[in-house]
């Protein structure tokens, strides 16, 4: 597995992802974009996360407005709770975020939620001062993280969305009756969410534009552990960090000891779980924290974060909430519009709770890439290790060398299978850095056209993993790259 810095350093040489605007200097921070192999490796994510949960749970997805008004955000709670606590010195006007500039500097535990009273008591137990001048801090305030937009020539007031669910929220009702809806009812949405972050770090960790992949699933509270195919999951074991100890439990334990809180909750987490399982993540560094009432969310009753150990820290993937029928009730109240909808297995008239996936796509991606990372030294060569489904190139085409009509036959073979698969042609330099170019893109098969190729109509492909060649005929590749993704 790699450290923070070396993935840094693969991404901007090998065009996974970079800073935005980077050749000028005003560029503002938090804002990064994706190159050639981040695209394909983002798109093939996204796949998976369709076919492995959306609809593997038999889901619906929608596609909403990133610009929102001003009434879906007070409805939402965000207008009045959606900030992080903030000091500012008083020297040199620099400004921090309080929670974690506490926490780096005396290394305690500060949760995001605490007040501003606890602190200024922290700022002055701990003798903290301005890292820049050495002046003492004002007192602490809050910083909502939302960006604030004027619309049309009288400047409405608008806001870039902080998440994607809320057109989720407030598109529920017309999307339960034209797809006929039956609780529990996922709806899914990949989008862009903006937060205006204070200190925005460490590229695709802490992002001011950022891609989520988020699911709402709206049940009725009174059929919770009426879940079609809990029992095909009741014995998978879960890895749960609660009350500061990693238990290992299976679903049904979990349940029994109240640690899940039904059996709706506890189906969603193991799709979670099978999902991550084939992203290539090595499943022995994550778990799902539970989290305490100080840490939750504003909108949250019950919350997990799956979390994954990284070269820097454990880094929090997707928020498991718990929303109770928050969002639904709220924005009844703000629009004046009834939500109920009509729970078909009880035929009663109901305002639906909401369980909650909401997952980083960025920060999946950057740990996908972390513990894919292998510095094979034996061999001299760096190695991604990706599932080949998700590696950014399928397949490279190489031929031997230029002349002989062999640049001709590998040109035809890159033209028949370039509309199948994610393909690299690859002339230039010696056949050995070329497989390691590719390697350390982690593209898993490399097709390479010689001498023999001329006289048979066949091909060597090289696997990645273990270096490994074998000789196939020209007519298979498609056949055999297919059988080797599928499995």
């Amino acid at each position: 597995m790699a450290n923070y810095e070396q993935i840094i350093k693969l991404s901007l040489e090998r065009g996974f992802y970079f800073p935005s605007s980077e050749i000028y200097s005003d560029a503002p921070a938090g804002f990064w974009e994706y190159g050639p192999n981040g695209v394909n490796i983002k798109n093939k994510f996204i796949d998976l996360w369709r076919k492995e949960l959306v609809r593997k749970a038999t889901m619906v997805e929608i596609d909403g407005a990133q610009i929102m008004s001003e009434n879906v955000f007070i409805a939402s709670g965000h207008i009045k709770n959606f900030s992080d606590p903030i000091i500012k010195c008083s020297g040199c006007k620099s400004t921090f975020r309080a929670d974690r500039f506490i926490s780096e500097k005396t290394g305690q535990e500060v949760p995001e939620r605490i007040n501003e009273n606890e602190i200024n008591v922290l700022i002055k137990k701990n003798n903290l001062k301005c890292p820049k001048c050495d002046s003492d801090f004002e007192e602490s305030g809050r910083f909502n993280m939302m960006f604030k937009l004027g619309i049309g020539p009288n400047n409405d007031e608008a806001y870039l969305r902080p998440e994607t669910c809320q057109s989720i929220f407030v598109d529920f009702s017309r999307l339960f009756k034209v797809m006929r809806g039956k609780l529990p009812f996922g709806v899914a949405q990949i989008g862009k969410s903006f937060r205006n972050e204070i200190a925005p770090r460490q590229s695709l960790l802490r992002l001011r534009e950022f891609y989520q992949a988020e699911i709402e699933v709206f049940f009725n509270k009174e059929t919770v552990n009426q879940i079609a195919g809990f029992e095909e999951i009741k014995d998978v074991i879960l890895k749960i960090f609660y009350d500061d100890t990693n238990k290992e439990l299976t679903v049904q334990e979990a349940i029994n000891q109240e640690i899940i809180p039904n059996k709706l909750v506890a189906y969603y987490l193991v799709l979670l779980k099978q999902f991550y399982e084939k992203t290539g993540i090595d499943m022995e560094k994550t778990r799902f924290r539970k989290l305490s009432n100080e840490e939750k969310a504003f909108y949250a009753t019950i919350a997990f974060d799956f979390e994954v150990e990284t070269s820097v820290g454990w880094l929090e993937l997707v928020a498991c909430n718990d929303r109770s029928d928050y969002d639904l009730s709220e924005h009844s109240k703000t629009s004046k519009q009834n939500l109920e909808v009509i729970d078909p297995h009880t035929q009663t008239k109901i305002l639906p709770q909401v369980f909650e996936l909401s997952m980083g796509i960025d920060r999946s991606i950057y740990a996908i890439l972390e513990h894919s990372f292998f510095d094979d030294i034996e061999n001299e060569r760096t190695v991604l290790r990706l599932k080949p489904y998700l590696a950014p190139i399928t397949v490279g085409i190489l031929p031997l060398v230029k002349k002989d009509g062999l640049g001709e036959m590998a040109t035809k073979i890159f033209s028949d299978i370039k509309r199948d698969f994610n393909v690299f042609y690859d002339d230039a330099g010696s056949i050995g850095r070329r497989y390691r170019r590719l390697e350390e893109v982690g593209t898993p098969f490399a097709i390479t056209i010689d001498h023999k190729t001329l006289e048979d109509q066949t091909v060597t492909i090289r696997y990645r993993d273990d270096m490994s060649q074998k000789r196939i005929d020209v007519s298979k590749i498609k056949e055999i790259i297919n059988s080797l993704l599928n499995n």
